[in-house]
């Protein structure tokens, strides 16, 4: 059995010359984190907002909501690639991915529920929302021989848990989630009734094929700002407008461009 403590975080250098080489580790993580988010469907009351499915960086993993009458969650790291059952402070069980198929992990799961005094039956993978595609979800086992790829998400996940929920104390944000559906992960910023500012890490997507920060407002305006980001960020306006710090933009002083971007942007969003 495993003890952690949430540590003092340390930003953990992130190879900006792989950024755009990641996809494929990227999409068998968001399927493996499926397994995570059914823990909300399965065993939590649905809310509206589905935060019930969302996720939070917990013991260097992405983990569930607490479930259970005996409390624990259910996580998924990158590096090493596995399924944890976490419990208070410790981590009670593990399960290696690598070779291993989702509907594999899905019985590991339903074994390890079952200890922990939950029907496993009520289980499911069922989901209201849809996912990019991979191989794995048709059967195919994860395969982690690509490791520094996985090592990669890992630190990028890590240095974004940091610095949002940084961002959260400092400008009283929502809490710092995970969400399964477009796996980013993000704090929500109200600066006004019925207006909010979202800043978040997406791990890549149809519009980036690469980790890439970005800040949105909602309402969304009617054109990008004007104003120069910092940091070497860019506007974004194709199919939705907001600021975006490219993974491969990245350069040695990336904490304090991480946070240069994200102050401009905030800046510029909320004139």
């Amino acid at each position: 059995m495993a003890y952690f403590r949430r540590r003092k975080h340390e930003w953990l250098a992130l190879d900006s010359r792989c950024a755009t080489q990641l996809s494929d580790a990227r999409l068998q993580l968001h399927h493996a984190a499926q397994l995570v988010a059914a823990m909300g469907i399965s065993y939590l009351p649905k809310a509206a907002d589905d935060s019930h499915t969302n996720m939070e960086w917990i013991a260097d993993a992405l983990a569930s909501n607490v479930v259970g009458k005996r409390p624990f969650r259910l996580g998924v790291r990158a590096s090493p690639f596995a399924l944890v059952v976490i419990g208070g402070d410790a981590e009670l069980a593990a399960y290696s991915l690598h070779g291993r198929t989702i509907n594999d992990a899905a019985t590991w799961v339903r074994g390890e529920v079952a200890k922990l005094g939950l029907d496993p039956v009520r289980y499911t993978l069922e989901k209201h929302y849809t996912i990019p595609p991979h191989l794995v979800a048709r059967g195919v086992a994860f395969d982690t021989r690509e490791a520094a790829a996985f090592e990669q998400l890992q630190r990028w996940y890590d240095d974004a848990d940091s610095v949002l929920r940084t961002v959260a104390e400092e400008r009283a944000g929502s809490p710092v989630r995970c969400w399964p559906h477009h796996f980013d992960i993000a704090t929500l910023l109200t600066i006004a009734p019925g207006q909010t500012i979202g800043i978040g890490l997406e791990p890549g997507d149809a519009y980036y094929d690469e980790p890439y920060w970005y800040v949105n407002r909602y309402p969304a305006p009617p054109a990008p700002p004007t104003a120069t980001l910092d940091g070497d960020g860019v506007w974004h306006s194709h199919e939705w407008i907001g600021a975006v710090l490219p993974g491969s933009r990245l350069s040695r002083e990336q904490q304090h461009q991480v946070k240069a971007f994200i102050d401009s942007a905030v800046r510029a969003l909320s004139s």
